[in-house]
Parts: C-alpha cells; sequence; structure tokens
C-alpha cells in the first residue's frame, strides 16, 4: 500500500453538506484527496480552504475545472444545477460524483448519460447509503432468507424546516420533500427487492406558500412486494426502515443520517411475539458513511470497482420520483 495513490478531487460550491459533512469525511480518506474548492464568490472559497486545510481555492467553477492537477468533481450544488456542472466537469475530462437527486426530470439525467459515453469518464449518484454497511448487511441478511421471503419494505423519513431562504422550500429549483428525503426509501427500496417497481401511487400535500411538496406518501409495486412510505419537510424529526419477510423482519434503527458519534444499529426480529423478545440486535462499527462513499468512488476512478450508485441507477430512481408526481396529479397507479 506504500505506493497507492490517492484522487485528487475538487468541490464546486460551498454547499453546507459539502463543508460540514463530505470534504472533512474524504479528508479522512485512504484514496482521496480534496485539492481544490471553487465558488463564484473567490473570498468564500477562500474562506472555505482556509478552514478546511484545502490547498487551491477558486473564483469560478470554470476555473476549477481547467485546473489539470483535479482529477473528479463532487458536485453539491442545488438540484438544478446537478446536470449542467457534471456535463461541464466530465467535458473537462474530470470524473463526477453528483449529490442526489441527480437531476430534476429523467429526461434531464439522460443526457448525463451521453455525456458520459462522449468524455469517457466515470459519474455517479452520491446516494452514500447504499454504500454503507448497515445497508450492505440488512441486504445480505434478506438475500441469505434470515426473514425468510421478502414480501413488503415500509419506512418514514421527515424534519421540519420552513426556512424560505432554504433551498429545499424554493419549488422552482427542485425543493420539497419527494426530492430531497423521499429519494432515500426508494433507492434503499431498489436496493434491497434487486427489482424496479412497475407501478407507483402517490399522495401530496402542498405548501401553500412555497408550493413545494412538504407531505408526500407513496406505495411502490415491486414484483415481489410493496414499498410504502411517507416523507416531509414539515414534520416531527424522525427516520426508521422495516423490512418484513415471511418468518422475520429487520428494522434500521437510523437508516439515512448515520451518526458519526455512535454505532448503527439493526435489529432483526423472528417475529415470535409483539414483545420483541424475538429481537437480536447487530451493532455495525462506528463509520462516516461520505468517507466510504468517497473511497468506493476513487477506487473506481483508479479501475480498482465499480462506480457504487451508476448514472443508469439514477435515472431509474428518478423516474419513481417523477411517476410519484405523475401519480398524485392523475389520481391514478403511473408506470415509473
Amino acid at each position: 500500500m506504500a505506493n497507492q495513490r490517492k484522487v485528487k478531487w475538487g468541490v464546486l460550491g460551498a454547499a453546507n453538506i459539502a463543508l460540514k459533512k463530505v470534504i472533512p469525511a474524504m479528508q479522512q480518506s485512504e484514496w482521496s484527496e480534496v485539492t481544490g474548492i471553487a465558488s463564484r464568490d473567490l473570498k468564500k472559497a477562500q474562506e472555505a480552504a482556509r478552514s478546511l486545510g484545502i490547498a487551491k481555492a477558486y473564483g469560478s467553477y470554470e476555473e476549477l475545472l481547467a485546473d489539470p492537477e483535479i482529477e473528479a468533481i463532487y458536485n453539491p450544488l442545488p438540484n438544478h444545477l446537478h446536470v449542467l456542472w457534471s456535463i461541464k466537469a466530465a467535458e473537462a475530462g474530470k470524473h463526477v460524483l453528483c449529490e442526489k437527486p441527480l437531476s430534476m426530470t429523467v429526461a434531464e439525467a439522460k443526457t448525463l448519460l451521453a455525456a458520459q459515453k462522449r468524455a469517457g469518464v466515470k459519474m455517479g449518484e452520491a446516494f452514500m447509503v447504499r454504500t454503507h454497511p448497515q445497508w450492505l448487511r440488512a441486504r445480505e441478511l434478506v438475500q441469505a432468507r434470515k426473514i425468510g421471503e421478502l414480501k413488503a419494505i415500509s419506512g418514514a423519513f421527515s424534519y421540519f424546516n420552513r426556512d424560505p431562504a432554504n433551498v429545499r422550500n424554493m419549488a422552482d429549483i427542485g425543493g420539497g420533500a419527494m426530492m430531497d428525503i423521499g429519494c432515500y426509501p426508494i433507492t434503499t427500496s431498489r436496493f434491497i427487492f434487486g427489482e424496479e417497481p412497475t407501478r407507483v401511487v402517490g399522495l401530496i400535500e402542498k405548501d401553500p406558500d412555497f408550493k413545494t411538496d412538504r407531505l408526500a406518501s407513496a406505495i411502490l409495486d415491486f414484483p415481489s412486494g410493496p414499498t410504502t412510505f411517507t416523507c416531509s419537510t414539515q414534520m416531527v424529526h424522525y427516520q426508521r426502515m422495516q423490512i418484513f419477510g415471511t418468518k422475520g423482519r429487520i428494522e434500521i434503527e437510523i437508516p439515512f443520517n448515520a451518526p458519526l458519534d455512535k454505532e448503527t444499529r439493526i435489529f432483526i426480529d423472528d417475529g415470535r411475539d409483539v414483545h420483541g423478545s424475538g429481537i437480536v440486535t447487530e451493532t455495525i462499527p462506528l463509520t462516516n458513511q461520505y468517507t466510504i462513499q468517497g473511497d468506493v468512488f476513487s477506487r473506481a476512478v483508479l479501475g480498482l470497482g465499480d462506480v457504487p450508485v451508476s448514472i443508469e441507477d439514477g435515472i431509474a430512481n428518478m423516474a419513481v420520483i417523477e411517476a410519484v408526481f405523475r401519480s398524485a396529479n392523475s389520481g391514478a397507479w403511473e408506470r415509473p
């Protein structure tokens, strides 16, 4: 491992998720080195670089993309800028890890696929949950038929935020519950079932001021069974996912925002009674899912594995999100 090379990363913009979560995590990484950060405000980029110990700061995204030293780009810009800047990065010969959701529409996401093929670079969607050991373990238990035959998945994900200045509350740039957090129960259900839903139904309540979906519920009909979930940007702070089989149940305690200061737990219940006397707790050692995500993507850049969540996978996830919105309007089942 002595001669192991780290992939040099550049970050587009000074988004909170980048500064607080992703960059510090990638700085702990074996395979990634955050070399540069760009903002349209040079001072902002310099401040971020100084506080995080990043070597280079750029006063424009173009300047970062023009730097031959940067090999891979992390794109945490607001949702409506994901595709535009991911394509520009690919055209500049950079590999791209783009924050979720990949795009605003399926049609837009498909343009990423064409750009990736033209440029011959690696591109992926930043669903850090998909490489977290707790989800890999849950899938392993399901595949080993630890809970019998997989029959259904159910989940909830919510927080409360009515700040009009927050991008999650701006409808025109991809705000709302489905795009921000509903995408998680969708991607994890597709991951656990190992299938795509054939039809979906959605119910949406919109915020009267922001016009964003503040409460969304959906049923996804997979060949092997349904997923039902509710997500909200104006509800109690909560998250949980449950996986049901013919002989048992798996519960993931903190499925999406896995903490950095404590271990995560999955509960495996053999269903012997409703009091939970048949529950076995598996503790997943302390880990940073953003560090793992960066490492797995960097290894893919170096030809040492696959991109964990491909553009094709991102398009399939977007197709489900789009179908939920269509169903909420039509009042009928819709096909992704």
